[in-house]
């Protein structure tokens, strides 16, 4: 494998991508929801509406004894701006690696297909190998700069308010968000979009490609509820479990879909 080839695969791919705002959309609207208007609607809901203790009590009982004493002292719109901003919205920075780069990645041998350049691109001398990770690059590099300009832009805003709320202590970065950016993050990027362009390899249409991305949400969307319940607490520990789980499948992923990638059997299908 020739790194170089990798690489001007990225780069026509990406020069083709940054030029139509109907992919690069999606990778923009998401992360400013999570990353902008949450940490916004949390910070103004709690000091207009209150929180009954009731209420209170019901979200923290399960929380580990070691959040719990943190919050020990807190007003009831602190607490509720502490475990929201830290806690329950961390899983939604999950979504982020998935959903974003599913239009580059669907696009990536489907919408070949349906611009009728795939003959050109299969021609040419470079390894499947190389096509295939080329292809798997130009949707991972956007995604991860994504994730982290988002993780950026949320702890700075998330700040902005706990600075005040908490006499200027800022809350954000924390060894939870580090490891979930850092760390699970890449890896459910790189099992999404592995398994998103090995299905676009196969699939006529961009649409058929993009429902793999639906699928995937399935599980990361079950966490949320998990979390929101207060059943599970995703600390450290957990995140680097999950990390070596999702490293696992990405090894997977690629390995069978460098595998099963076969330019001979795409041609053949258009002929």
């Amino acid at each position: 494998m020739r790194l170089k080839k990798v690489m001007l695969v990225f780069r026509k791919d990406w020069l083709e991508i940054s030029r139509n705002w109907q992919v690069i959309l999606p990778i923009v609207i998401l992360p400013f929801i999570f990353s902008v208007l949450l940490p916004i609607l949390v910070s103004m809901v709690p000091g207009s509406t209150g929180t009954s203790p009731e209420n209170l009590e019901e979200i923290t009982r399960n929380l580990p004894s070691q959040v719990k004493n943190k919050l020990v002292g807190m007003t009831n719109q602190q607490i509720m701006f502490y475990i929201t901003t830290l806690y329950l919205f961390a899983p939604f920075f999950i979504i982020i690696p998935i959903m974003a780069p599913s239009a580059i990645a669907s696009d990536s041998f489907a919408g070949e297909k349906e611009r009728r350049t795939i003959e050109a691109l299969l021609a040419t001398p470079i390894s499947d190998t190389e096509m295939f990770l080329g292809k798997t690059l130009v949707s991972f590099i956007p995604t991860m700069t994504v994730t982290i300009a988002s993780f950026i832009t949320y702890s700075a805003i998330v700040n902005l308010y706990s600075t005040t709320m908490f006499k200027w202590k800022p809350l954000l970065p924390n060894l939870t968000w580090l490891t979930m950016i850092f760390l699970l993050s890449p890896t459910v990027a790189l099992a999404s979009i592995g398994l998103t362009v090995m299905v676009s390899a196969k699939v006529k249409g961009v649409r058929e490609a993009q429902q793999i991305s639906a699928v995937l949400l399935i599980p990361i969307i079950i966490l949320v509820i998990i979390q929101a319940s207060g059943a599970v607490f995703i600390g450290p520990s957990m995140i680097t479990a999950l990390t070596g789980i999702f490293a696992a499948i990405d090894f997977l992923v690629i390995y069978l879909g460098v595998k099963m990638f076969r330019r001979e059997e795409i041609l053949s299908k258009l002929a």
